[in-house]
């Protein structure tokens, strides 16, 4: 059993895991944040993604250890003062989910593409990103149009046409 200690939404905090723990797993069953999805396992699907020291990361595939010392945001830890970040207001006024099992996987890599890409930010360079997060209910279109207004309200893209 490791000891590892992290900050995870601006908060410290400890826990004892197994050396093989996955960082997903700890912060869904050591710290009780469940809006961090299992959906493969594999790192194919996306719905694991938190950010890690301002990076996003699928958090499947990184052991918990490997995140000691680490400063993590999961979905939880976007919003502040009881306003939604700007890309999760996008995806909820531009009906950018539904069944809503991979959005924040979805927003979390939406948030650190904007910040990567900034103005920069136009809708083929969206979908390339999007690739290693999938949707099993939407077409795309909607999640794509979410994040290029919340990157146009962040200061950033260019909005794709309707």
């Amino acid at each position: 059993m490791a000891k590892i200690t992290m900050t995870v939404n601006g908060r410290q905090v400890s826990g004892q895991c197994d050396d093989r723990t996955l960082l997903v797993h700890f912060i869904r069953e050591n710290l009780g944040l469940t809006g961090t999805h299992v959906g493969c396992d594999t790192s194919q699907c996306g719905a694991c993604v938190v950010h890690m020291d301002g990076r996003s990361i699928k958090s499947c595939s990184t052991l918990a250890a490997q995140a000691a010392g680490a400063d993590i945001t999961t979905i939880e830890g976007l919003a502040a003062n009881g306003e939604l970040h700007p890309v999760q207001a996008a995806f909820k006024a531009n009906h950018g989910l539904q069944c809503g099992f991979c959005t924040p996987g979805m927003v979390m890599t939406a948030v650190d593409m904007i910040r990567r890409h900034g103005g920069q930010l136009d809708e083929a360079t969206v979908r390339a990103e999007l690739e290693g997060n999938i949707c099993r209910c939407t077409g795309y279109h909607n999640i794509v149009k979410s994040i290029l207004a919340a990157a146009a309200e962040m200061g950033g893209a260019r909005v794709a046409a309707e």
